[in-house]
């Protein structure tokens, strides 16, 4: 055995064990968050695990400037860990392991993959370092020092690589090197064009040089990366298998107890996939891109929300494992804490953070978490606030009108009660639709289109209560579960198994948040059963309605939330004849309007409004009707179309007012 392999050898021995004490140390972190039980189906999760990294769908299907790179970056970087891992056991057992020992047409095909591979990386690495100078992000961390460090490790690990052959051939001693030579173009011209005049002595000796480059850089890339933002490389496959197999359109309930201590105000108070999720990203900022507190000014990023927990996490997590208590407060204004309770209540939990995230971080379920102790054990929340709580919890509606006036509309409309069985369907009227001058209109024209279809409803008149939403959003989740058991009580009591709503968030409450509380209903929302309705043939329609151009808006909680996409957009062709107009932003991509998570009840100081910015994105379609399924967007769009001065040119419209606008009554 050579000096050289006994060096080797302790030298990987030494790297080696400090890269397992790093990720010991690092993951072991991971272990003080709650139980979650991330494996049921492995089979799926493992599909989940080699489908979404392996086809880089992410950053190839969603025109992603940079997203080929990056695809040329893993692919090469997974097809490099084979050249990698036998640069290393040949380094160990240089006599036993080396790719030349392979079958000729094996051994040089290898020898030309690896080797192109490496001048495409190489390539990459350029286009890398010109995009952080050149077309860099909206955050200042994609030039960083740690940044720069891996590119220019990985650079030079193939720099080495070529070198390192290319010495070999131009040696010309190892028959196999040299016979392998004219398959590898890019070591073959740095061993003949740029080392070509070294005697055989010297070319060992660059040969010996550049291969120890290669061997302390790739040893020391594996130990630098558990203290990189590039941990992600050792995280993010795993979080693919651990991802959520449901749409995340819920939170996660909690028992109330006598001492219990609600959502987290300490990093040990997520579960173990919060934690997770904070070493899995890649900070490629998609999330920040997309969010629309951060798109027009607001304090939140997303990606450092993910990024400041990652870091409590390092600084806490080391004394929690000793029993000692946390230094860094989770959440803290000015500094005095990783994540500030503005940023907080900035967020609408429109999910768009999480639909776009390659590695499958849940974002909105922590802010809500948190949220949830400044509420139930804090106190402290946005005095806006304080009407809304008592008001839903006194009087079971946002505005605390008295709740005998939830019928009010009932006789105008003729609306029958609910009876258990002899009515089929419980129209959910919400506090919106019952109580909101506008919204009132969409009821109407809502329970016009029923009438129309001869379908069986009925309502709970002054009975029904609000379903919660705000609340949970908003982290109260004392009230709302206190709600939700009065709910699902009073539906289980009456009969009530089929559901229709016209509010996309009473819509996904009742379906997927009461679910946790024992509901056995079926939901739906008004533009999935209108549209069955005018496929069914039980609406007749004069396909031709004359409103201008309509162009459509999707509600993040009937979309992202719910994955309605296309039956509101068929019901619009029905009506009119022709496919709704599509912003630029439309469907999983859609634009909050600003008032989910329960910003419809907070003012916006900060920045530019949500509402305008995407109702500026309806009004670049030049449209005369804007079409909704949501009294939360129908409000937001028209407070936007007042801001901007058109409101006398453009009107927004509910689908079942427009499916209703367009109905064939009395032979008509």
């Amino acid at each position: 055995m050579s000096s050289n392999t006994v060096i080797f050898i302790v030298v990987f021995i030494l790297a080696v064990a400090f890269f397992t004490w790093s990720c010991y140390s690092r993951f072991r972190l991971v272990a003080l968050g709650k139980a979650d039980n991330r494996f049921k189906e492995i089979g799926r999760r493992i599909w989940n695990m080699l489908y979404y990294p392996f086809s880089q769908r992410c950053t190839i299907s969603r025109s992603y400037r940079f997203g080929i790179n990056h695809a040329l970056l893993f692919w090469s970087f997974m097809l490099l860990l084979i050249a990698n891992t036998e640069f290393l056991l040949h380094g160990l057992a240089p006599n036993t392991i080396a790719l030349s020992k392979l079958p000729d047409g094996v051994y040089h095909a290898l020898a030309m993959i690896f080797d192109i591979v490496s001048i495409l990386v190489l390539v990459a690495i350029v286009a890398a370092v010109a995009r952080r100078f050149f077309f860099p992000p909206k955050f200042i961390e994609a030039r960083s020092r740690d940044a720069f460090i891996i590119l220019g490790l990985i650079a030079t690990l193939m720099i080495a690589f070529f070198f390192a052959h290319g010495a070999e051939i131009a040696q010309g001693e190892d028959d196999k090197i040299v016979a392998a030579a004219s398959y590898m173009p890019i070591s073959n011209f740095v061993g003949k064009t740029i080392l070509g005049g070294l005697s055989t002595g010297a070319a060992g000796t660059v040969r010996d040089v550049f291969w120890w480059i290669h061997a302390i850089v790739l040893l020391s890339f594996l130990n630098y990366l558990p203290y990189s933002k590039h941990m992600h490389i050792l995280t993010s496959i795993p979080n693919c298998f651990f991802r959520s197999l449901e749409k995340v359109n819920t939170q996660p309930r909690e028992e109330f107890k006598k001492g219990n201590i609600y959502g987290a105000e300490r990093i040990d108070q997520f579960t173990w996939k919060d934690l997770f999720d904070s070493y899995s990203c890649t900070e490629c900022g998609r999330c920040s891109d997309n969010c629309p507190a951060a798109s027009t000014g607001k304090p939140l990023q997303p990606r450092l929300v993910i990024h400041d927990i990652k870091l409590n996490l390092l600084k806490n997590g080391p004394l929690l494992v000793k029993k000692g208590e946390p230094v860094l407060p989770l959440i803290g204004d000015n500094h005095g804490g990783s994540v500030s309770e503005e940023v907080l209540w900035e967020c609408t939990t429109c999910s768009a953070c999480m639909e776009v995230c390659p590695v499958f971080i849940e974002h909105v379920p922590k802010i809500v978490n948190m949220r949830r102790h400044l509420v139930e054990m804090k106190s402290r929340f946005p005095h806006e606030l304080h009407n809304l709580f008592e008001n839903i919890e006194g009087r079971s509606n946002p505005w605390g009108i008295a709740p005998e006036k939830r019928a009010s509309w009932v006789h105008e409309a003729g609306a029958n009660l609910f009876e258990a069985g002899k009515t089929e369907y419980l129209f959910y009227v919400g506090c919106a639709g019952a109580f909101d001058s506008r919204s009132k209109q969409v009821t109407l024209a809502t329970t016009k289109v029923l009438n129309a279809a001869g379908v069986s409803w009925g309502v709970l008149g002054k009975d029904e209560l609000c379903c919660g939403d705000s609340l949970r959003r908003l982290g109260n989740e004392f009230v709302f579960e206190d709600m939700a058991k009065k709910n699902v009580k009073l539906f289980k009591d009456k009969g009530i198994k089929k559901v229709i709503t016209q509010c996309p968030h009473c819509f996904s409450t009742l379906k997927n948040d009461y679910r946790q509380y024992g509901a056995e209903i079926e939901v739906m929302h008004h533009t999935e059963f209108i549209n069955s309705l005018i496929e069914q043939g039980k609406l007749k329609l004069n396909g031709s309605a004359d409103l201008g151009k309509v162009v459509f808006h999707d509600s993040c909680y009937l979309g992202r939330y719910n994955s309605i996409y296309d039956q509101p957009r068929k019901a619009i062709a029905s009506v009119t004849g022709q496919a709704p107009a599509e912003m630029d932003k439309k469907r999983e991509r859609a634009f909050c309007c600003g008032g989910g998570g329960g910003r419809m009840w907070l003012e916006e100081n900060v920045g530019e409004r949500i509402y305008v910015a995407r109702t500026e994105q309806a009004l670049k379609q030049d449209p005369q009707t804007i079409c909704t399924c949501c009294p939360y967007c129908m409000t937001m769009f028209e407070d936007g179309l007042k801001d901007k001065k058109a409101e006398d040119k453009v009107k927004v419209m509910d689908l079942s007012e427009i499916v209703a606008s367009g109905l064939k009554l009395d032979g008509k």
